[in-house]
């Protein structure tokens, strides 16, 4: 066992015994895991963000443009103002999509400042009646536990196949529901079971091997879209790539870390640094998960053991659609004629800076043909769970995001499951007919009906 497998190892198993970190002030922020100074101290307050940043476009309203919401960051660390309301409001209703990153001429790390921010904010101003006892019960009491993810996707099915939601949507009970989670329920994919548990551990590749991969499975993805997962597989080994799919791996933390919950967001890091620490590549096939585990040593900034661990997992981690294309992906020889456009993940083009490579991945398999939707990396509105905490917001987002898909497009791709939910959600209540799907099954499906075709020729 090497050195760094030891030193996780006597972490994972001492967590409540470990001795707190030194608690470091600076200002108004009192707790541990304050805000990084470095990360506001280029910005000049120049104005660059403002276009690019959605609740400045829909509000106007300074503090809530990422130059203003800096400036608080800033102020709260000077002692000017204090970590209450007046602070929390605006950094909760940012969307967290990054987009005045890739806009910021001094490379500012905006998402990472909100988040830090939002850390201190829960630890000064915990959540309280049943707004704390949702999130305490399903960011930490579901999210944090694969087995009753795995129970929550198994009643879904129930609720799916049993008939339970024909009568349920019949007799109008959804009626009684907040309209945006009526809207939600109306879009629910088909629940398969999950990927996790049902494969082996390692599935093989179609022929010669060219590389061992470790493979992400996710919370949501694998609950909601095991289907994304089992055309990911397939994918990656008729690329001639092993397919490792540990079973002690979980969520990324992603939510918990948007959300505030920043130790319950290490907790999980850690346990998927230990997952994976016999894999050179992780790959992944949600937007929001790659861009949370490649900063997981962003979470472990001021732990000096846990540091050197996260930043060697962090640098592991890629896109599922970069992989692909960087590694002479196998392009396509049978037609798929259709019409599609492609909405860019807040976390995969701001967060991740990926925008080509899945476009390309698109574009090869014959018969596709790629028409630009306008203003593509302009969030939809999903933002991890934005839209069930913001819905006004994240409604108006994703009326101008459905404005934008041209008419004639057959299907909306993208690399992220929260988008998959929000625009399904806004092709359904406009009446429209687009499908919706994730990059890699436009793939998967080309090299199915290749498999097809040979198979019948055999036959013939």
């Amino acid at each position: 066992m090497s050195v760094d497998e030891n030193r996780l190892k006597n972490l994972l198993n001492n967590q409540k015994n470990d001795a707190p970190c030194q608690t470091k002030t600076l200002g108004n922020y009192l707790w541990d895991d304050i805000p990084d100074e470095n990360k506001w101290a280029d910005c000049v307050h120049c104005g660059m963000c403002l276009e690019a940043c959605p609740t400045y476009q829909e509000t106007g309203e300074e503090q809530h443009s990422p130059r203003g919401r800096v400036y608080l960051i800033k102020a709260v660390a000077e002692g000017k103002i204090g970590v209450n309301e007046a602070f929390s409001k605006p950094v909760f209703d940012c969307l967290d999509c990054r987009a005045c990153e890739t806009a910021c001429p001094a490379d500012v790390q905006v998402g990472g400042l909100i988040e830090e921010a939002r850390g201190q904010i829960r630890q000064a101003m915990p959540l309280t009646g049943f707004t704390g006892a949702l999130s305490k019960t399903v960011l930490n009491g579901f999210f944090p536990y694969q087995n009753r993810m795995n129970t929550l996707g198994s009643l879904m099915r129930f609720y799916q196949k049993s008939g339970v939601q024909r009568v349920v949507r019949k007799t109008g009970l959804l009626n009684v529901m907040p309209t945006h989670l009526k809207d939600m329920e109306s879009i629910l994919p088909k629940v398969g079971k999950p990927v996790l548990g049902r494969y082996p551990e390692v599935v093989p590749a179609e022929g010669e091997t060219k590389q061992r991969v470790g493979m992400l499975t996710g919370c949501v993805m694998d609950v909601m879209f095991s289907d994304v997962n089992e055309a990911t597989i397939r994918v990656l080994t008729h690329n001639g790539f092993e397919v490792g799919l540990p079973k002690q791996q979980g969520c990324c933390g992603a939510l918990h870390i948007h959300a505030g919950e920043r130790e319950t967001g290490k907790n999980l890091a850690k346990q998927n640094i230990e997952a994976f620490k016999d894999y050179d590549k992780i790959l992944v096939n949600a937007a929001g998960c790659g861009c949370a585990l490649q900063e997981y040593h962003e979470l472990f900034r001021q732990d000096p053991e846990m540091l050197p661990l996260a930043e060697k997992f962090s640098a592991k981690i890629e896109d599922v659609s970069k992989f692909l294309y960087d590694n002479n992906f196998k392009r396509p020889k049978t037609e798929v004629k259709t019409k599609i456009t492609y909405h860019d993940a807040c976390h995969l083009a701001h967060g991740q800076g990926i925008r080509f490579e899945p476009r390309q991945l698109l574009k090869e398999i014959p018969g596709v043909e790629m028409v630009d939707l306008p203003d593509a990396d302009r969030c939809c509105g999903s933002a991890g769970i934005y839209n069930l905490t913001h819905p006004e917001m994240a409604g108006k987002l994703l009326e101008r995001k459905i404005d934008d898909i041209p008419d004639n497009v057959e299907m909306v791709s993208m690399g992220n499951p929260g988008c998959m939910l929000q625009i399904a959600m806004g092709v359904e209540k406009h009446g429209r007919s687009e499908k919706v799907v994730h990059t890699v099954q436009l793939l998967d499906l080309a090299y199915e009906k290749e498999k097809k075709e040979a198979s019948n020729l055999v036959k013939s």
